[in-house]
């Protein structure tokens, strides 16, 4: 993938821990790496197709200096965040802020920090079998695709499933949303367990009836043992009404671990 370089932006700003920083300021300099596919741009001369690095130095000047930070770690996140939801064609992005006037009272080139964040794309499963279903539903996606660092891209069809596992409970409606992320695993698993808390989901009986349930099925192609988020989400194989989703959106999405691809899954499943 293609790369644009940025470096040693200088811009005079108020951030730091101390309260001489935020009332006398200081120098600092941002260096950025935007990754992304300039082939089109560079072909056609079309500059749309690429990224503006004359006006993205001025937008990161103005959002460096929008506020007061006391850690410049805060302030390369919130440069990295910028640009990622204003440059839809940048895949990943670095930022490096250095610090030559640190007051350390020692003798140094530099201090810096350096943030590097990106896109990922993941498959939120949901389920729901009590209270009003498809409001369950329509809440929990509400809530997904407003929170910070995510956009969603495709819905699957909502379809009314037959209970596994646990089969005295009523029926489901299941579906599928595909979304991009800036969020690790972890911090996205978090967020969705906080809006299935909203949405009043209690975990009494292993597999039960429940309000709203929302799993990572796959996290670009993570394999990972982590008891919050394990991926690939076990047992996907198994779940035909997922595996029916999965090949509505993604059907040649190839599962890390079996290396098959959704619709090989989903029809060996029709025959079993």
């Amino acid at each position: 993938m293609d790369k644009l370089y940025i470096k040693d932006l200088e811009v005079f700003a108020y951030h730091g821990v101390f309260p001489e920083e935020k009332t006398l300021g200081q120098k600092f300099l941002i260096s950025v790496t935007l990754t992304l596919d300039m082939q089109e741009a560079a072909l056609t001369g079309d500059l749309t197709k690429s990224v503006h690095y004359g006006e993205l130095c001025h937008a990161l000047e103005v959002e460096f200096k929008k506020e007061s930070y006391d850690l410049i770690e805060t302030a390369g996140e919130m440069l990295a965040s910028y640009v990622l939801k204003h440059y839809s064609m940048v895949n990943d992005v670095r930022i490096m802020i250095k610090k030559p006037w640190a007051p350390i009272l020692k003798s140094m080139d530099t201090v810096a920090i350096e943030i590097n964040r990106g896109w990922h794309e993941a498959f939120i499963g949901l389920g729901t079998n009590m209270g009003d279903r498809n409001q369950n539903l329509a809440e929990a996606i509400e809530a997904i695709k407003n929170s910070p660092g995510i956009e969603a891209l495709i819905q699957s069809t909502v379809i009314e499933t037959e209970p596994w596992g646990y089969t005295d409970q009523d029926a489901f409606l299941n579906c599928v949303l595909k979304i991009r992320t800036t969020l690790p695993p972890t911090t996205l698993m978090n967020l969705l367990l906080g809006i299935e808390q909203g949405l009043k989901r209690e975990r009494t009986i292993h597999w039960g009836p429940r309000t709203i349930d929302l799993d990572i099925l796959f996290y670009d192609n993570l394999i990972t043992a982590d008891p919050l988020v394990i991926l690939p989400h076990p047992r996907i194989q198994e779940r035909a009404f997922v595996m029916e989703s999965m090949v509505e959106i993604a059907p040649y999405f190839v599962h890390p671990l079996l290396n098959k691809r959704m619709f090989e899954i989903f029809e060996t499943l029709k025959k079993a």
